[in-house]
């Protein structure tokens, strides 16, 4: 069976973004895979974070995998830094990895942004411990979003380095999945800004732990424009705001924008919004609340990152095993 490797960041504020644009696609993705899903710390630590937050984060992201529907008896479900192989690996495949194809990485540039001589070797070395994630379980696909497909990109090259240089063709190359019609979720109140769990505004987002009130003030006061909604997707793309709710409601719905058009052509965004908002509730409400139960029952999440860390590192320690024979390590 093809294996499926990703993860989200135990960052805070999981919101409608990461569930229409991963976390949903997972949970359909488990009955074809098989799948490991991660909660990757050491990628969060690369810029600074709260020890305490980080670990109440960290078990939040695990709530909202078995919430949305991933069965942890199914899928690996684990925290990254419970897996050394993730670390040895990222420093045996950055030894090959040239510099010119970390300089071109547009994710550092954006987030060093001027301070990029202060910014730690973490940041810049990013990617090539993604490559280590995805290649220590030979994953065959990688579900992800359009911001993330330069480092799937990098993950192929670094693979086929490693093979190149070896002579042999040992780490698969991992192909991409990118699913639904929602992959890219906009603000609420900027549809040309991504939604973002670090927007000072809460009513930019749908938290997934949203409860049906909010979730419904939020789609109400979510900006819009003064005409109808259009009948056509050349006429949506002129609106973002629009286009943003349409994709949002298709994604939620599972159906096409030009389906979700077809429906609610030239109606007031007073009667879309109303059904929208009675969508959002029916797919998120019942998420959100599950959450919230998952959360209260720490020792059900920790006995789950156990687990799933264990059955992780049993893949991961032979792979890395492997690759130091390969490579010409003594081992014992």
């Amino acid at each position: 069976m093809n294996r499926i490797f990703s993860g989200v960041q135990p960052t805070g504020n999981l919101h409608l973004g990461n569930y229409l644009g991963a976390i949903r696609n997972w949970v359909a993705l488990q009955n074809e895979f098989e799948c490991i899903f991660c909660i990757v710390d050491l990628h969060a630590i690369t810029v600074p974070q709260d020890p305490e937050a980080l670990r109440h984060h960290t078990r939040e992201v695990t709530a909202a995998y078995v919430a949305a529907g991933i069965d942890p008896k199914r899928c690996i479900i684990f925290n990254q830094s419970r897996v050394p192989a993730h670390s040895e690996l990222a420093w045996l495949l950055g030894c090959i990895t040239p510099l010119g194809w970390l300089n071109r990485m547009t994710q550092f540039k954006e987030k060093a942004g001027k301070e990029r001589e202060n910014a730690g070797l973490g940041l810049y070395a990013y990617p090539v411990l993604m490559a280590a994630d995805i290649l220590v379980y030979k994953a065959t696909h990688v579900p992800v979003g359009e911001d993330q497909k330069q480092h799937l990109e990098l993950s192929r090259d670094i693979a086929g380095a490693f093979n190149r240089r070896y002579e042999q063709e040992y780490f698969p190359l991992p192909e991409p999945q990118i699913l639904g019609e929602a992959t890219r979720v906009m603000s609420l109140r900027d549809g040309t800004a991504k939604m973002s769990k670090s927007d000072a505004s809460d009513n930019s987002r749908i938290n997934m732990t949203d409860d049906a009130e909010a979730i419904e003030r939020k789609i109400r006061k979510a900006k819009t424009d003064p005409h109808p909604l259009p009948d056509t997707l050349e006429a949506l793309d002129a609106r973002p705001e629009a286009s943003n709710l349409i994709g949002i409601y298709a994604a939620l719905a599972g159906t096409t924008k030009v389906n979700a058009l077809a429906q609610f052509a030239n109606a007031q965004f007073s009667t879309f919004k109303g059904e929208l908002a009675q969508l959002a509730v029916e797919k998120l409400g019942r998420i959100g609340g599950e959450m919230k139960r998952l959360q209260a029952d720490q020792a059900f999440i920790d006995r789950t990152l156990h687990e799933g860390a264990e059955r992780a590192n049993a893949i991961a320690e032979k792979t890395l095993a492997e690759v130091q024979d390969i490579i010409g390590l003594l081992r014992p």
